[in-house]
């Protein structure tokens, strides 16, 4: 049995990653009792898995080196990536809050790649205007940040409950959270009791049949606060990465991510005849936005000759500048294992369910809409990313929203205003509709990636609603499917509304963007269970 914690914490975070990690040590500073839960191993998160690196202004170092990027400049190219949607408040707060957040984590050992003169090397990703996106690792930037913040949470002996996946809160009858119903490795239940649980439980990758994410990338946060009463919106955006290593036809889970670095450093994206991909597409040409270059991509390889290609090449042949064994590790790897190698041949690509731009509705501090209830990280929808997420943001909003989440719960419980925990015993196991994760990935990954239409959405509405079954959440697959079943619902739902392409919402049966719908729609559940959209959610311009 799960230990219940009737008098233990004062916060409870669900994840491992950056921003879960990040939240537990400022809270751990503040002085707070703070418990992470993870359904997995520690370092089994989506974190590890991110190459590029972290985009950051750092301005003492930069200004020494008469650069003319700026924060403000960060904050822009944040805005042109984001088409329309992203909060500017919310950008301009999270992205001054970069500096500060690189500072503490070097102080936690983390360690960053040099240049020649000492300084922080930099490199160039699509959708920004300068260099300004630090590495570790040549290309494993997600790892050693993980490291990092893993070792100092182990070394302040911040417990941990491992293999315990969250199932639904705790609520006060006037619907605060006061605590999480776990379950552990053996599917047997308990409850943990805390003023305020934050979710950190990453993203919802394995919602498609190929994805950059790990096998633990299922929606759970998604669903738990959905079912606590909070909102969530932007959902329909799903980012996919234009690079991801083509491994042949009908490659299923996690496929290896070609980071955008390399073409940073100078790759171009070409079609099975040697023709440029890009050329002519956008002025940033194979820089452009993600959203911009996946699109083309998928365009392309569906209009080749003879029939539909199902990938594209990225040649990397042309880097004479760069050491890519030692740049690329990672993806010289990769390459290797299939029989590829870089630095003769054009490396085969194709685009792959990434990041989710949307999620719960929380401010940059990790309020929710529901007291005690907390979120950060992919699973949070802050209005940073709006339709399109910029490339290296989401290790920045991790470090700093968590941070900043810890903040709120300390100030929120000075204040009086989180409810107090009771030992009564938890919420009994829920019940919720269920499909077959296979028929979901297929008809998610048809009809619902880039390129959806009205006719293909019901269609996944369709199959959802008569292959689904109400079933106790009972084990860790059953909770896992019946989020991926309700994240695939809102999903379809808002992108069945937006009629319209932007960023990541590829219309085919509305390809111009159309801008009275430059709002985010908002869903929440319905009475029944069901996710249904509410009154759009307002955007709030600069300061």
């Amino acid at each position: 049995m799960t230990a219940r914690w009737a008098a233990g914490a004062d916060l409870v975070v669900v994840g491992t990653g950056v921003a879960g990690l990040s939240a537990a040590l400022r809270a751990r500073e503040l002085g707070l009792r703070t418990l992470v839960v993870t359904k997995g191993a520690a370092n089994d998160g989506n974190t590890r898995w991110a190459q590029g690196g972290v985009a950051v202004v750092l301005p003492s170092e930069d200004a020494a080196r008469d650069s003319a990027d700026s924060v403000a400049a960060h904050a822009a190219d944040t805005v042109t990536a984001g088409a329309g949607l992203c909060d500017e408040a919310a950008v301009e707060e999270i992205i001054a809050g970069g500096p500060a957040a690189i500072t503490a984590l070097r102080g936690l050992g983390a360690r960053f790649d040099a240049a020649e003169d000492g300084r922080l090397a930099r490199t160039r990703e699509g959708g920004h205007t300068a260099f300004r996106v630090i590495h570790a690792g040549g290309d494993a930037t997600g790892a050693e940040v993980e490291r990092a913040l893993l070792a100092s949470a182990r070394d302040g002996a911040i417990p941990m409950l491992e293999h315990h996946v969250a199932v639904d809160t705790a609520r006060t009858a006037s619907g605060a959270v006061v605590g999480l119903l776990l379950l552990d490795h053996n599917g047997i239940p308990g409850v943990v009791h805390a003023p305020a649980v934050l979710l950190a439980t990453g993203g919802s990758g394995q919602l498609y049949q190929a994805t950059t994410n790990p096998d633990v990338a299922t929606a759970d946060g998604l669903s738990v606060a959905l079912r606590a009463g909070a909102t969530a919106a932007d959902v329909e955006f799903v980012q996919f990465h234009p690079t991801v290593l083509y491994t042949g036809a009908g490659a299923r889970g996690r496929c290896p991510l070609v980071t955008e670095a390399v073409r940073g450093e100078g790759a171009i994206l070409l079609d099975a005849t040697g023709a440029r991909v890009m050329a002519g597409v956008h002025p940033l040409e194979d820089l452009a936005p993600r959203d911009v270059v996946s699109a083309a991509i998928t365009a392309r390889m569906t209009q080749a000759p003879g029939g539909v290609d199902d990938h594209v090449y990225l040649d990397a042949t042309r880097l004479s500048t760069v050491d890519f064994k030692r740049r690329f590790p990672t993806v010289y790897a990769a390459c290797a294992e299939v029989g590829v190698d870089p630095l003769v041949d054009p490396i085969p690509v194709a685009p792959a369910a990434h990041f989710h731009c949307g999620g719960v509705v929380s401010t940059v501090d990790g309020r929710t809409g529901v007291t005690g209830l907390y979120a950060a990280g992919e699973v949070a929808r802050t209005g940073l990313h709006g339709a399109n997420r910029l490339a290296s943001n989401s290790l920045l909003e991790g470090l700093v929203v968590g941070a900043r989440a810890a903040d709120a719960v300390a100030a929120d419980l000075a204040a009086g205003l989180l409810a107090t925990p009771c030992t009564a015993p938890g919420p009994a196991i829920p019940v919720a509709p269920i499909a077959d994760r296979d028929t979901l990935q297929r008809v998610m990954s048809r009809y619902a990636a880039i390129g959806r239409d009205a006719e293909g959405l019901a269609v996944v509405g369709s199959v959802l609603d008569v292959s689904t079954v109400d079933r106790p959440l009972d084990s860790r697959q059953a909770v896992e499917d019946a989020a991926l079943t309700l994240a695939a619902r809102a999903v379809i739902a808002s992108a069945a509304r937006r009629t319209e392409s932007r960023g990541c919402q590829v219309r085919t049966d509305f390809p111009e963007r159309d801008e009275q719908w430059r709002h985010s729609l908002v869903v929440r559940l319905n009475p029944s269970g069901q996710p249904v959209l509410a009154a759009p959610l307002e955007l709030r311009g600069a300061a």
